[in-house]
């Protein structure tokens, strides 16, 4: 039924850009040769150590396959849905969802985030240009799951397409080939001071869980992306439909309000 809808909603959005729209072209954003799957948990990395949740923030992926940046935009155009890869309720056990649900302010959601690159290599920042809407998750865990956005988030060439999730989302996948995944989240890395058994201990915070909510869910918000997490991949993906010939910002304005 998702598929269908999606497949509606890329008709539609086509029929709007008439008549132009035989040179638009369907895009996998963030797609590689390795396919997105349902996150599992590694044999020798079970309850605490299965970091398989994001949780309060947005995430954009820097390597993929060897891919650096594979989430940017090579031609402007619409996206109609995304994809996830959710873990299975065999991970996500009625008292890990509960307890979730409460240490993040409600169920798992996520929506996608079109982000303009405002940093250097050195210091990578990014600013909110566009939001999706946000989807609920739950009914979807142990798939990969495509969703269907209700309304076509528009995006331009040069923007990066991130996942943001305001609550928490099973859609990590880790202890992979470093010098081939990698992703990095919306904080700037800094040390910190734990508690440990025999005293403080002074970290990197990028290693520790913050006490805000991280995500980017205003347009126009600014925010460093100083840590990064290397071995690791956020399963995701969205498909694009570009920008035919003749297709400017004023068509762009009326697709997407309606």
């Amino acid at each position: 039924m998702k598929r269908a809808v999606s497949v509606l909603a890329a008709t539609v959005v086509a029929a709007v850009l008439a008549p132009a729209a035989a040179s638009a072209a369907n895009v996998q954003i963030g797609v590689t040769t390795t396919p997105l799957i349902s996150p599992t948990c590694p044999a020798n990395a079970q309850k605490t150590k299965c970091t398989i949740i994001l949780e309060q923030m947005t995430a954009l992926e820097t390597l993929r396959d060897g891919i650096v940046d594979p989430d940017t935009i090579k031609q402007s155009g619409v996206i109609s849905s995304f994809t996830l890869g959710l873990a299975s309720d065999t991970l996500i056990t009625p008292t890990i969802y509960a307890a979730k649900n409460q240490e993040y302010g409600g169920p798992p959601e996520a929506q996608i985030t079109a982000l303009i690159p405002t940093g250097t290599a050195a210091h990578p920042s990014y600013r909110v240009a566009a939001e999706s809407n946000v989807v609920k998750l739950h009914s979807e865990f142990g798939k990969v799951a495509e969703f269907p956005l209700v309304t076509p988030l528009p995006v331009v060439r040069g923007e990066v397409l991130a996942l943001t999730v305001p609550t928490w989302a099973p859609v990590l996948s880790f202890e992979l080939d470093t010098t081939k995944f990698a992703y990095a989240q919306s904080r700037i890395g800094t040390k910190t001071t734990i508690k440990t058994s025999s005293g403080t201990q002074q970290v990197s915070s990028c290693s520790t869980a913050s006490s805000t909510n991280l995500a980017q869910i205003v347009v126009g918000e600014l925010s460093g992306y100083g840590c990064t997490y290397a071995g690791a991949r956020i399963e995701y993906s969205a498909l694009e439909i570009t920008t035919p010939t003749g297709f400017n910002g004023e068509t762009r304005k009326r697709v997407v309000v309606g």
